[in-house]
């Protein structure tokens, strides 16, 4: 069968999907509101143009690589979105083999001059760290999403470079998203004579399942322990206390992705190589989680 053509045309061909091949456990997936916000913001900009978004959800990064091939191979995306990249990604390089139009969700370092939107987690991270400190906290714990996903990286450095600048103590714990994650984050504290008494979780997911493990521990939240959710959502809103969160707009995330999408699928638009959109910087907000 021939491959229909994925380049460029005068706008984005109607009816012909943008694909998105998602690295995720299929269970963690549907636990975590980020990605229906995330693609709703997409599909605010796409549908009205007729370009609707396929998800594909996969293992492993050569199962991506694979679905992303056959899309290129059979015509069945005119472009493609990457998100959660590794350091030395190898679909940076498919993508450009295939000569698919692309966006990458992240940090333009890790987008080999492909177009990115970055969400300048570095900064968010510095902020919530200096917040802990001033609010009196002297010894930080971060637990992280998958460790090698570059946001995961850069995320966790901020950390810690930025608490080392402050002169306060840092324990991390590794975490995979899931609510399980948060649980073992919080058996784990509890073991320790020296605790950190405030943590940052890398999703909202795993920053709920701590505060449940918390209270049946009988860890007081947040007089004992501060907890910090990555990603606000109606889950941190609505939890026992409210959890406080790092906060952004995740369906304006989305409609900033797919503007970046439309412009590399356009031909007369400017060349959209190497270009970088910075969303603002998630924010820390304040609720019952926090002392």
């Amino acid at each position: 069968m021939a491959a229909a053509p994925t380049g460029r045309s005068p706008r984005p061909r109607q009816g012909t999907p943008v694909g998105l091949a998602l690295v995720r456990d299929a269970e963690v997936l549907g636990t975590e509101p980020f990605f229906h916000e995330f693609i709703a913001g997409m599909e605010r900009v796409l549908v009205p143009l007729g370009v609707p978004v396929l998800l594909q959800v996969v293992a492993t990064v050569s199962q991506a690589s694979e679905r992303m091939r056959a899309w290129a191979r059979y015509g069945q995306v005119q472009g493609v979105l990457l998100i959660d990249l590794l350091p030395g990604d190898e679909r940076v390089a498919l993508v450009q083999q295939l000569g698919l139009p692309c966006v990458v969700i992240g940090d333009p370092v890790t987008a080999g001059g492909l177009p990115a939107v970055w969400t300048q987690d570095d900064v968010a991270m510095a902020d919530v760290v200096a917040g802990l400190v001033t609010a009196g906290h002297t010894h930080l714990g971060h637990v992280g999403g998958p460790a090698q996903m570059a946001h995961t990286i850069i995320r966790r450095r901020t950390f810690e470079a930025v608490a080392a600048e402050h002169g306060v103590r840092t324990t991390t714990f590794d975490g995979d998203y899931s609510e399980a994650a948060g649980v073992r984050a919080i058996a784990a504290l509890a073991l320790m004579a020296d605790r950190p008494t405030a943590l940052v979780f890398d999703n909202d997911v795993m920053a709920l399942g701590a505060l449940h493990e918390a209270h049946r521990r009988g860890l007081g939240v947040p007089a004992a322990l501060s907890l910090v959710a990555w990603d606000d959502s109606a889950l941190c809103q609505l939890a026992v206390p409210p959890l406080g969160a790092v906060s952004h707009d995740v369906q304006e995330l989305g409609e900033l992705a797919g503007n970046a999408l439309v412009e590399a699928l356009t031909a007369d638009a400017p060349a959209a190589g190497g270009r970088v959109v910075k969303a603002a910087p998630a924010r820390l907000v304040a609720r019952g989680t926090l002392s």
